[in-house]
């Protein structure tokens, strides 16, 4: 069966194994154009299916000129819609097409320049002939020969062929990675590419993206019945608001409290879906559950996988109890998507407690995911178009398995109640300087250490709270928050005076580069 994309205009990226190429899916959705990134192994029937009206080939770690180096499907350059290679897009473009790619005597990795050597396009209102631009460079190929119909428009020191274009076929290449923030060009030439050469736009939003859910969900699920899981978080919320506009009453939602929320945050949901959106819920109190099962489990990734067949478990019980369904609802998001399905096979295991192409059989459900073509921002969008409260929109993500990888050591009942009274200190201060905003993530750490401290004129031997903060885009990658002195010392104040069996506190100043787990 063709595949059939939710919007009606829309690019395909074709993924080669590059660390950014989500980048390139962010920066043409914040230029609300509607995009979808698959694998490259893709045949081409799926391209023709999935319909485009452009292309883009992204970077990739591989060498053209290895035998069995991946290639882009042929149909990507018979369908007559505009191409745009970057880095190794551009080098399969070339090879495929009739160019010569060879590993080059000089790599270029890094910031590097280019200049514009002709008219193009792709660089209309960006740079005219001979002005140079900084922009971000990462390869060990390099195009030797170009194919027929094209000619260089851009060149670096150490890449003759930095930018590439045939006008007549609308293929273009670049030899650099404009998705990522070190090419202070990037933004401007997706517009170029997307507007000026595509044709499109631009019509993407949250409006349109509610309405074409709601009618999607209603076909899928027709008269059966949906379970909704829960967990404290916006992703959960707005599918339930999504499921719950689309079929109405046959939509119950079942919230496992696992005990292991923020201070306040099972109340909360609770009273936002009976009270605000009346919307069926079972509240099912497991803290005993998952306390039992964690006692003396140190390993965190044991803490994942306990928590998350614990939910499952607690769950398939409760539906059973309500009589069953027909349909499992979940806030699947769009990077879970692609990690599974990436070309460099599916990531390591970061998500446990998501499900991502499948249900175990038993559960005899089928998974409705109105969510999986959304970025994490984008469903923070839909949660505002759909009445969500924005102190909920705003809330910070939240790990699966929630304080259990946030409490390190042992989780108890004891550990839990200092680490969540830490935290709300730790993020009331941060709201009451007007910073939450600014910030992706904010959270405290309960270490598994205790230290020697001087209270008064008592001696201490208590535990040792590390507090993290980060700014991120999508939490691919993320940056430290640089507060101010005075601030943190505020906070550091607090937490050893309000919060018993905690004596010292730290701050982290580490970021994050992608593809890593912190504090897990």
């Amino acid at each position: 069966m063709p595949y059939r994309p939710l919007m009606s205009e829309r690019v395909l990226i074709l993924d080669f194994g590059s660390q950014t190429t989500q980048l390139i899916a962010r920066r043409l959705r914040e230029l609300r154009v509607y995009c979808e990134i698959h694998p490259c192994t893709v045949d081409d029937a799926f391209v023709r299916g999935f319909a485009p009206q452009a292309i883009v080939l992204s970077g990739g770690p591989a060498s053209v000129s290895e035998a069995g180096s991946p290639r882009a499907p042929d149909a990507v350059f018979r369908l007559g819609v505009p191409v745009l290679g970057i880095c190794y897009g551009e080098q399969t473009l070339c090879a495929q097409l009739g160019g010569r790619v060879e590993p080059a005597a000089t790599r270029e990795f890094g910031r590097a320049e280019i200049e514009l050597l002709r008219e193009c396009r792709l660089f209309d209102g960006i740079l005219r002939v001979g002005e140079r631009a900084r922009v971000w460079m990462s390869h060990g190929d390099r195009v030797m020969e170009l194919p027929p119909g094209f000619v260089a428009v851009a060149a670096s020191p150490a890449a003759p062929f930095a930018a590439i274009a045939d006008e007549r076929r609308r293929f273009y290449g670049v030899q650099f990675h404009p998705e990522v923030a070190h090419t202070e060009i990037g933004r401007q030439l997706f517009a170029n590419f997307a507007f000026h050469v595509a044709g499109l736009r631009g019509d993407w939003s949250m409006q349109a993206y509610r309405q074409q859910a709601v009618a999607r969900i209603r076909a899928e699920v027709g008269d059966g019945r949906v379970l909704c899981a829960l967990s404290g978080g916006v992703d959960s919320a707005v599918t339930a608001l999504l499921v719950h506009e689309a079929i109405g009453e046959r939509l119950t939602c079942v919230f496992v409290d696992t005990g292991l929320l923020r201070a306040g945050e099972a109340e909360e949901v609770v009273r936002l879906f009976r009270s605000h959106f009346d919307i069926p819920l079972v509240h099912l109190e497991a803290a005993d559950i998952f306390f039992s099962r964690l006692r003396g489990i140190t390993d965190p990734e044991e803490k994942r996988r306990i928590v998350g067949r614990t939910f499952v478990e607690l769950f398939e019980a409760e539906a059973e109890r309500l009589g069953g369904a027909d349909f499992l609802a979940q806030g699947t998001l769009y990077p879970d998507v692609i990690e599974s399905t990436s070309f460099r096979g599916p990531s390591a295991t970061i998500k446990t407690h998501h499900n991502v192409g499948g249900l175990p059989e038993r559960m005899r459900m089928r998974l409705v995911e109105p969510l999986r073509e959304l970025f994490k921002d984008e469903v923070r969008e839909l949660g505002r178009e759909m009445g969500l409260p924005e102190s909920f929109v705003r809330r910070h993500p939240f790990p699966g398995p929630g304080l259990a990888v946030r409490v390190l050591g042992e989780v108890t009942r004891e550990r839990v109640r200092t680490l969540q009274r830490a935290d709300a200190i730790w993020l009331e201060e941060i709201r009451r300087a007007g910073l939450y905003d600014a910030i992706w993530q904010a959270f405290a750490v309960l270490l598994p250490v205790r230290t020697v401290g001087v209270m008064g004129d008592a001696r201490t031997y208590e535990a040792v709270c590390a507090l993290r903060a980060v700014t991120s885009e999508d939490g691919m990658t993320a940056d430290v928050f640089a507060f101010d002195p005075a601030l943190l010392a505020r906070v550091a104040t607090r937490i050893v005076n309000e919060v018993p069996g905690i004596n010292r506190v730290v701050y982290d100043f580490t970021s994050k580069p992608p593809g890593t787990i912190e504090w897990e």
